[in-house]
């Protein structure tokens, strides 16, 4: 990183407190205590001698000795006098006139960071003369000169801030600065633009030392019952290329059970977010709008989709290849029939489109779900459910990777009867629960009948989550084939301590044979893999969380995802890591999945962190991305150094490496 001159460095603090400033306003004054006060009935002045203190209508303390004050609080002079604007903020001065709408501080001294370090003033600026207009609500401060521990680091002749009673202020904010290797230095000038109380903007101008400036704005506004957020950015680069990016996400309340969400992301090209820094591993932007109905026991749900894709190839992704419009998705469920007995009806429609293809399906469904708890604590729960599809197809791929176009519609009956018997063993230490489950699901078997190759569904992975779920595909388009079975049992302990283990374990039995089994998803003709996850967590230092899957024929292991934190907010480790086996067939295996990510956090001393986070792929043997950062927190300013480096390669863009300098005061609790 580049070296920052102290002139950066200065000018940060004299720019960190546009908002919270100055008034030395004592209009309309509610008490005055002092060691002697006279009243004047001829001029209706107050003369008050020895040490005074005065108390404004709005809660605004001064001290002082000797002054003269008007009774409207139009006039007032007075000898060192301190002016209190928050719990660690005031203005001291050697004498303060007030003349009309001027309000003229002499020989003063303002410091947001009274008694906040016990080595002195973390800083304060000290002026042969302060003016407050009242008019424009500013105050001018004339040869002022920053202090930092008392010791004087910069002069300016001129400076101006708004006083507090200016909730919003048209000014420059906190410049930060970073510097990459492909693009050199850039610093990041905001500006920001005040309209109105509940309507602003930023605009930041970055200029950097290897590529033309980007320009950057970020606009809010906030309505009765709505709120509008656009962020984007726009470069011309030295290649001649217009490159930008525009997200915009607005929410409109349309009464007390309806809302309305209209969203946009694009961007110009494939790499222009991860270039210059606003990319977030999102494999694709999407763009449209949503709106939303509730009831008191049904919702409806209606949204369009269209995607950009960010990814460099074409694959079997889980995204849908295509655009959604529309996705209409309407529940309703009822009270109950019969003692917990209750029936959810539901619909779905939903057409894609893509360069060459379309498609249109309706879902209807209907389901009655029956809970019940008998002897001895067994807790049975029966369901059944019809559902009717309709498809529309246009030179759409199916699942023999033939094109068709026309009408398909298939008919899927399903039920399930699920059993669990929860079994408490309590004692003053540790409470144990034991308990084992199983469901059986019927359903039409409908090889034939899966005609899609892949619309919404991404096909089926097996996990702890994925048993006991009416259908085990993430999507509605594939559909199960037939009978199966899911069984388990979980085993719970904790205490009164908040500490507590938990460990599950189950299978899925498919009772017809699958028409196609994906070697990696742990589903096979019969038994399943064998599906687990273990959780501890003491409350106060560590908590650890493991997903498994055991081969069912050797229980050697095929997939295993961890997270773990040990420490607390302060001091901590995190680890995560996912392994998997992949498989080309079954019998020919391929790389596998073997990632892990980690960081720490180490308090130095008590406002001084140091933090750091890398992913690692240890199937390639190198790291994906790894930053970390020291960061220093003071009560009345804060400060980082940051470090970013990934080894991402995509077209034109090529892993970087970027260092970024932030800097910004806290005055009485707010950021600046």
């Amino acid at each position: 990183m580049k070296k920052i001159s102290l002139f950066f460095i200065f000018i940060l603090f004299l720019l960190a407190c546009p908002a919270y400033a100055l008034s030395i306003d004592v209009d309309t004054p509610k008490t005055i205590t002092a060691d002697k006060i006279e009243y004047d009935l001829k001029t209706e002045t107050i003369k008050t001698s020895g040490d005074t203190e005065i108390v404004n209508s709005t809660g605004q303390r001064m001290t002082l000795t000797d002054s003269y004050l008007s009774k409207d609080g139009s006039s007032l002079t007075g000898d060192d006098i301190k002016l209190w604007l928050g719990s660690h903020v005031y203005i001291e001065s050697d004498n303060i006139i007030r003349e009309e709408d001027e309000t003229i501080a002499l020989n003063a001294t303002f410091t947001a960071c009274d008694d906040c370090d016990a080595y002195g003033d973390a800083w304060k600026i000290s002026t042969q003369k302060i003016v407050h207009d009242m008019n424009d609500k500013m105050l001018r401060f004339y040869n002022p000169v920053l202090w930092a521990y008392d010791i004087p680091i910069f002069w300016l002749p001129l400076f101006e801030m708004p006083d507090p009673s200016v909730k919003h202020k048209t000014g420059f904010l906190t410049p930060d600065f970073e510097s990459t290797n492909n693009m050199g230095t850039q610093i990041n000038i905001p500006l920001y633009i005040a309209i109105s109380d509940t309507h602003d903007m930023t605009l930041t101008t970055s200029y950097i030392t290897k590529e033309n400036p980007l320009f950057q704005l970020e606009h809010r506004l906030n309505m009765s019952h709505s709120e509008y957020r656009t962020h984007g950015a726009f470069t011309h680069n030295k290649a001649g290329e217009n490159r930008w990016y525009i997200f915009n996400n607005d929410v409109i309340e349309l009464g007390e059970y309806a809302r309305a969400t209209v969203f946009l992301e694009r961007a110009s090209d494939k790499t222009f977010l991860q270039k210059y820094g606003f990319y977030g591993d999102q494999p694709y932007l999407d763009s449209g709008a949503t709106l939303e109905i509730f009831g008191q026991s049904s919702y409806v749900v209606a949204d369009a989709h269209i995607f950009q894709e960010l990814r460099s190839t074409y694959g079997n992704y889980s995204a849908p290849s295509g655009n959604i419009l529309p996705n209409i998705r309407g529940v309703y469920q009822t009270a109950p029939i019969y003692k917990e007995t209750y029936a959810t009806l539901s619909t779905d429609i939903l057409g894609i489109s893509g360069e060459t293809t379309s498609s249109q399906r309706i879902i209807g469904d209907a389901r009655i779900t029956s809970p019940w708890t008998i002897w001895g604590g067994n807790r049975i729960t029966a369901s059944i459910s019809a559902r009717y599809d309709l498809y529309n197809f246009d030179n759409t791929e199916m699942i023999d990777h033939q094109a068709f176009s026309g009408l398909k519609n298939r008919f899927l009956p399903s039920g399930y009867l699920e059993w669990g018997l929860p079994l408490f063993k309590p004692s003053d230490t540790w409470t144990q629960v034991i308990e084992p489950k199983a469901r059986i699901t019927v359903m039409r078997h409908t090889d034939e009948d899966q005609f899609m190759l892949n619309n919404d569904s991404a096909g089926a992975f097996l996990s702890d989550t994925t048993l006991f779920s009416d259908n085990r595909f993430a999507g509605l388009d594939l559909w199960e084939n037939g009978t199966y079975a899911d069984y388990g049992v979980r085993w719970v302990a904790f205490n009164k301590n908040g500490k507590n283990f938990e460990l599950f374990l189950g299978q899925s039995y498919d009772f017809k044979e699958r028409e196609t089994t994906d070697p990696n998803s742990g589903f096979h003709n019969g038994a399943s893999d064998y599906v687990g996850r273990i959780e501890y967590n003491n409350m106060k230092w560590i908590d650890l969380n493991s997903r498994f899957r055991l081969s069912q024929t050797d229980l050697s292991l095929r997939h295993v995802e961890t997270t773990g934190v040990i420490g607390n907010s302060r001091n901590y480790i995190n680890v995560g890591h996912i392994w998997s086996q992949q498989f080309i067939d079954a019998y020919t295996e391929a790389e596998s999945i073997n990632e892990i990510t980690a960081g720490f956090g180490i308090q130095i001393m008590d406002r001084w962190a140091l933090r750091f986070n890398s992913i690692y792929n240890m199937t390639y043997g190198q790291f994906q991305r790894h930053s970390g950062g020291l960061f220093y927190t003071h009560p009345c300013y804060y400060l980082s150094i940051e470090y970013r480096h990934d080894n991402a390669i995509k077209e034109d863009y090529v892993g970087t490496t970027t260092f970024q300098f932030r800097f910004g005061m806290s005055i009485d609790g707010q950021r600046y």
